[in-house]
């Protein structure tokens, strides 16, 4: 099933209108999809791997758009729509937690976590919520989702062919390799990222005080 799934999927990716539906994919999970962008990218990118560098900035100038809408959606409607939301995502115990971080680091925390596993549809709503000043935003945004997507782009563009033969030959194990790297990758981020004893234990208590208004 795994096979025939695949095989489906890189038909659609290779299709003529695929960086249209790559760019509302990105646009769309930046604010409240919740399929991430990234397996499409990386199959339009075995498809064609000469045009992975296009496909990258297409998915990031496209995330970037999509979470300026989150953002909209966090200031102007949270308590009507984003609490919603984030409630049927599954990251409404996640919020408070991420305003405290949002409110002690800023961007720093868009650049680092959002070129991580972490839905970046929450730091765009909470950002929102927070009225974290909008070029700011934008512009972690633009790096964030920059590391995330031409990171993808550049591999492909530089090894498409033999990481394509390998996946073609070996799906099963591609499958399960990516799978730990993304936990692996999360873990350590989380790790790294924590900021100081005072404020982790702060926002840890986020919680409890509940996310407090702008």
């Amino acid at each position: 099933m795994l096979r025939r799934l695949y095989d489906w999927t890189m038909a659609k990716a290779a299709h003529p209108h695929a960086e249209w539906w790559l760019a509302l994919f990105a646009f769309v999970e930046a604010s409240f999809f919740p399929i991430p962008p990234h397996p499409l990218l990386g199959l339009m990118c075995l498809a064609e791997p000469k045009k992975a560098i296009r496909f990258a900035v297409i998915a990031t100038l496209a995330s970037v758009m999509g979470g300026m809408l989150g953002y909209a959606i966090g200031y102007f409607v949270y308590e009507s729509v984003g609490t919603q939301m984030l409630t049927a995502l599954g990251l409404a115990k996640s919020f408070p937690q991420a305003a405290c971080y949002l409110r002690e680091y800023g961007a720093e925390i868009i650049m680092i976590k959002g070129a991580t596993p972490i839905p970046f549809k929450l730091l765009t709503i909470t950002a929102g919520f927070i009225a974290m000043p909008l070029l700011t935003f934008v512009g972690a945004s633009l790096v964030s989702r920059s590391i995330s997507f031409m990171i993808v782009g550049v591999l492909f563009r530089l090894f498409g062919a033999p990481i394509k033969a390998f996946i073609d030959k070996y799906l099963g194990l591609a499958t399960a390799g990516f799978a730990v790297a993304v936990v692996a990758g999360f873990v350590a981020v989380v790790m790294l990222s924590g900021g100081g004893e005072e404020t982790s234990a702060k926002c840890k208590q986020a919680p409890a005080i509940v996310a407090t208004a702008r």
